[in-house]
């Protein structure tokens, strides 16, 4: 945003008395004074001080949500095509959120959201290689040996996985249902991990994230996280990957 305009939401004064201080150089934007209309202000990197005072807008109230995702929903806040986002399947009307990652359209469950970024950063960073569990239904009846490649990692089109878990857990005439436990987040991965072994996914819900778990929410249902959940995200988010 414009520099007069950050430091009236700063508490300055209005816009036009900011503009007045600024044209008397009473303004340093990260140790540099300014003394004309028109810089712009990134509120998340810049400091900036008045008479050598720095100033910083009001923290926003941190918003951290689990959402049970529906199929057939996006995992985005807003959506070209129209479709109905995560945002809408809520009705929310705070803060501004944001989801922690993605969950493909076909796929429902776990999906958190918040308007704290730098964790939404560290999260979704691929060196904090946090455990994702799914619920799966996939085609056919995988034998042990095509399991045992989803263990060992498999390509799936220039990427090789890291070894995942999984776990059977039985099935009927054409259909097998699983546990997959993986640690990335590559596009669709659980979906074109099956693909590889020649056992597309009929259904598929992801039902943890490191501790934090889905529990019994139905699809479209959501609640806060606890504090003892937020701050175990966090520090996971801080380096902290063990299970």
């Amino acid at each position: 945003m414009r520099l007069q305009k950050y430091m009236a939401h700063c508490g300055v004064g209005s816009r036009r008395k900011c503009e007045k201080i600024i044209e008397q150089g009473r303004v340093c934007q990260n140790g540099k004074k300014v003394d004309r209309m028109g810089e712009m202000v990134d509120p998340e990197k810049d400091r900036i001080a008045v008479d050598g005072k720095r100033i910083q807008m009001p923290l926003e109230a941190r918003v951290y949500i689990l959402l049970n995702k529906s199929r057939g929903t996006i995992s985005s806040v807003h959506d070209q095509f129209n479709r109905e986002t995560v945002l809408d399947q809520i009705g929310w009307k705070g803060a501004r959120i944001y989801p922690v990652g993605r969950l493909d359209y076909d796929t429902e469950g776990l999906l958190l959201l918040t308007n704290d970024g730098e964790l939404t950063f560290e999260m979704t960073h691929p060196s904090h290689q946090i455990e994702k569990e799914y619920f799966c239904i996939v085609k056919g009846n995988p034998k042990p040996d095509q399991l045992n490649r989803l263990r060992a990692g498999v390509d799936i089109g220039g990427f090789i996985t890291s070894p995942a878990k999984v776990k059977y857990l039985g099935g009927q005439q054409d259909e097998t249902r699983l546990r997959i436990v993986i640690r990335e987040g590559k596009n669709r991965q659980v979906r074109r991990m099956f693909d590889a072994i020649g056992c597309p996914v009929v259904f598929l819900r992801r039902e943890r994230m490191g501790n934090v778990r889905l529990g019994n929410l139905n699809p479209g249902e959501w609640r806060y996280l606890t504090d003892r959940e937020v701050t175990y995200l966090k520090s996971l988010a801080g380096g902290n990957t063990k299970e």
